[in-house]
C-alpha cells in the first residue's frame, strides 16, 4: 500500500484518546512508509493525524474543496494540498489517491464519506479494502447497525464483511495489508424474497 485515505473528524471530540489515536495511526503509517490522504484541514483530528505524520517527514496529502478553505482552516505545511471545487470531486479524487480508507472517530461528513466509499465497494466501483478503527468503541453502534441490516435482510454478510475493524492501528494497519476482496452481486435473489 503506497497511501491510505483517512477520513476523521474537524473537531477533537470529546476524549483525550480520540487525540491519542490519531497521533498514533499517524506514526503507524509513517513507520509502514504509507502515505496518508485526507480532508485537508489542520484543526481537529484532521490537524493532529497530518501534524503526527509531517513530525516524522510523512507524506500527508490534502483535499479540500475551495468552500472550506477558510472554514476547515486549510493546512499550510503538507506534501501536498489539491484545492478541489465541490464535495462530489474532492471524494472522487481522495478515493483516487488511496489504496485504502479507514475511518476514525468524527461526524456526519466522516459518516458520509466512509459510507459512501463502502458503497462503491459493494458495487464493485473498488476493491480497495475499507477499515474502522474503533477508538473507545465510537463506532460500536454504528457495526451494530450494520450487522441489524444485515440480520434484517438488508445487507448481505460478505458486504457487512467489507467493514474491517480493530481498537488499535496497528491491528488495523495489518488487516487492510491482509485484505482479498471477494466479490458477490449487490442484488439479493428476488425470487427469496
Amino acid at each position: 500500500m503506497k497511501r491510505i485515505c483517512v477520513f476523521c473528524g474537524s473537531n477533537k471530540g470529546g476524549r483525550a484518546g480520540y487525540v491519542s489515536a490519531a497521533k498514533a495511526m499517524g506514526q503507524a503509517l509513517v513507520k509502514r512508509n504509507i502515505g496518508l490522504v485526507y480532508g485537508g484541514g489542520n484543526v481537529g483530528l484532521m490537524g493532529v493525524i497530518a501534524d503526527a505524520m509531517l513530525a516524522e517527514n510523512g507524506e500527508v496529502i490534502g483535499v479540500i474543496p475551495q468552500s472550506l478553505v477558510a472554514r476547515e482552516v486549510a493546512h499550510q505545511h503538507l506534501t501536498e494540498q489539491r484545492i478541489v471545487n465541490s464535495m462530489h470531486e474532492r471524494k472522487a479524487l481522495m478515493a483516487e489517491l488511496s489504496d485504502a480508507f479507514i475511518a476514525m472517530p468524527g461526524g456526519m461528513g466522516t459518516f458520509d464519506e466512509f459510507c459512501e466509499i463502502l458503497t462503491w465497494a459493494q458495487l464493485g466501483i473498488h476493491q480497495k479494502p475499507c477499515g474502522i478503527l474503533n477508538v473507545e468503541n465510537y463506532f460500536t453502534p454504528l457495526l451494530t447497525m450494520f450487522d441489524h441490516a444485515m440480520n434484517e435482510g438488508f445487507l448481505r454478510d460478505t458486504h457487512r464483511a467489507l467493514v474491517l475493524e480493530a481498537n488499535e492501528p496497528d491491528a488495523l494497519l495489518t488487516a487492510l495489508e491482509q485484505y482479498q476482496p471477494q466479490f458477490a452481486e449487490k442484488w439479493l435473489d428476488l425470487d427469496k424474497v
